[in-house]
């Protein structure tokens, strides 16, 4: 495994290993006139104040103008933030991305009469508006969902003042951001055979999954060691976001900010809790079993939480350079038919994938989709076959988003959290499924199986434990305790050893862990990767027994966006998440996977 620390400067990269931000504003200048297009597409909005109920005609103008509006911002702000995250460390970069916050606060405090005076409307109005100005069935769901929203709605003047502190509101998250990609420096380490390593955030998953226990377990030591210094800072950042949170749920009326949140979700507190608790009851035995098996192939003294990820066949490691890589993925997505592999294709040829390590690149993987142009995707590739997945991942959100981009409007494309990870989850399936069904190699089956169980680990063990540490932390916010960083750290590592038992030893590194993650700054998004990945385990597997007609069904649940709630979504595609059966499913799918891993094993 490299050790070695890339220092490469953004400037150095070669072009194909980034993407194209030319799609979204051939130059910086550009960029900077958009600005003033936007201000003028302002003035056009503010003509609407006090007239967006007036008549049918007036209020599918004054909501087409806010489309256009937030086409035209959405474009701008992904220019400036795509570039600082692809390197934080440029001072213009972060000047940008400031300017492009601050103009997003000015569009969100000037359009908040929009949704207000919408919701003045009562609802027989609204459907007779519908009847007079056809077009207007196009927003249907937006203008119900608004009215749905009105019981927590708080004066026009209130929301615009609201909307005005966005920026302000952004802040915590930003701080994160811009402290571990700008600031956060860890040492170099040496292990007993005197060779140095070094450490930064996004390496530090390498050694993660490095065969050397004492490499593993010192960079875990260097790692939290640093975590350790900052856990203060962070915090109070994270405190602040959730104070935040909470004082908006009580001044909207909400029973709870957990309430609060999931509303935004279209998800019932049942709903929520159920796919808390029946994840962690059923994958927990799993996962011991697992975490066991681990123990005795890699003939470890303990199984500490620094060890969870390491190999279990440590000298099987399949590479593959990134064209390889592109070229497995085409294969294995085919059965989803034209229409999705020519955006899987346009994905990979187009540069819409940002693959380079340099410095002040942010760690981890993302997609985002600008409406009107394209998604852009953010990773680093190492040349390893893990990557591919990542990569399979990440073009899974590329595929819903820009289906969903080119069959919505801009205000009904994003689908429910609750939904989001599904396609993704989805092509990682595939893309297992399609390696084994085409090899013959013992090794390789039995790395696509622990490939496999990876995927279910992230979801079902990673993201739901921070979703558990999410429901306590934001209950004992609720009662206006205080959320400083031995909270977080204590609960983390309740959280940890409720789940791993006595089989897994959770020191305080263990418990730092919420300083690793951005969704803590995203509202309840940690939970929804399990459900993402609840229903794309249910629907590929439909897919195998129905072919055609499932994959049919799952194409029209992307392409439906944001214009169904997400259970209804889900229904589309051919699943039913409205009770357990769907999770228990998946985790005896799980159970499966780690008999067949044993057997391969003996």
């Amino acid at each position: 495994m490299a050790t070695s620390l890339k220092t490469r400067i953004r400037k150095d990269i070669p072009a194909e290993e980034t993407w194209n931000l030319d799609d979204l504003f051939e130059s910086r200048e550009s960029w900077i006139q958009a600005e003033e297009e936007i201000k003028s597409k302002l003035e056009e909005i503010a003509s609407w104040k006090g007239n967006v109920a007036e008549s049918a005609s007036a209020l599918l103008q004054s909501l087409e103008a806010r489309d256009r509006l937030q086409e035209a911002v959405m474009r701008f702000a992904s220019y400036a933030n795509l570039k600082e995250t692809a390197d934080g460390t440029d001072p213009d970069n972060q000047k940008d991305s400031a300017r492009a916050a601050g103009l997003g606060a000015r569009v969100e405090k000037d359009t908040a009469f929009i949704p207000s005076e919408v919701m003045e409307i009562p609802a027989e109005r609204i459907e007779l508006f519908i009847r007079e100005e056809p077009r207007l069935e196009d927003f249907r769901r937006i203008l119900m969902r608004l009215l749905e929203k009105k019981p927590h709605r708080l004066s026009p003047e209130t929301e615009e003042v609201l909307a005005a502190f966005g920026e302000v509101h952004k802040a915590p998250y930003m701080i994160f951001e811009r402290s571990r990609t700008s600031d956060m420096r860890f040492p170099a380490f040496q292990t007993s055979d005197g060779k140095e390593h070094d450490l930064t955030f996004n390496n530090f998953s390498n050694y993660e999954t490095s065969p050397d226990t004492e490499l593993r377990r010192k960079a875990y030591e260097a790692f939290t060691g640093v975590l350790q210094q900052y856990k203060n800072t962070y915090a109070a950042a994270l405190s602040v976001e959730i104070r935040k949170q909470v004082i908006e749920s009580r001044l909207r009326g909400y029973s709870s900010v957990t309430s609060m949140l999931l509303d935004e979700q279209q998800v019932t507190l049942e709903m929520y809790h159920r796919q808390l608790d029946t994840i962690q009851e059923t994958i927990a035995p799993h996962m011991r079993r697992f975490a066991a098996l681990k123990k005795r192939m890699l003939g470890l003294d303990k199984m500490t939480f620094s060890d969870l990820k390491a190999p279990i066949d440590p000298e099987f490691d399949p590479g593959t350079t990134y064209e390889e890589a592109g070229g497995m993925i085409l294969e294995a997505l085919q059965v989803m038919g034209p229409e999705y592999m020519e955006v899987m294709k346009a994905g990979l040829e187009n540069r819409w994938v940002d693959r380079a390590d340099n410095v002040g690149k942010r760690s981890g993987a993302f997609c985002a989709s600008p409406y009107g142009v394209h998604p852009y995707i953010l990773m680093t590739w190492s040349d390893a076959m893990r990557n591919a997945f990542t990569l399979a991942h990440e073009l899974g959100h590329a595929g819903h988003f820009r289906l969903a981009g080119q069959c919505q409007r801009i205000s009904s494309t994003r689908a429910s959290l609750y939904f989001i990870e599904a396609p993704s989850t989805m092509n990682e399936m595939l893309l297992s499924r399609h390696i084994l069904q085409n090899s013959e190699d013992e090794r390789m089956h039995r790395w696509v199986i622990l490939q496999s169980l990876g995927t279910y680990y992230h979801n079902f063990v990673t993201h739901i434990l921070e979703g558990e540490l999410q429901r306590r932390i934001y209950e004992a916010a609720d009662q206006d305790i205080p959320v400083t960083a031995d909270l977080l750290t204590e609960e983390k590592q309740k959280v940890l050893k409720d789940f791993w038992g006595e089989d897994v030893e959770i020191d305080e590194g263990a418990g730092l862990t919420w300083m690793r993650q951005p969704h803590y700054y995203m509202g309840l998004y940690p939970y929804t990767y399990s459900a993402g990945l609840t229903a794309s385990t249910a629907a590929a597997g439909k897919i195998i027994e129905d072919g055609q007609p499932a994959v049919d069904r799952w194409i029209q649940a992307l392409k439906d966006g944001g214009t169904k709630t997400p259970l209804e979504l889900m229904q589309t595609a051919g699943v039913d998440m409205s009770t357990d059966e769907p999770i228990r499913q998946a985790a005896a799918y799980v159970g499966h996977l780690v008999d067949e891993l044993i057997k391969s094993c003996e």
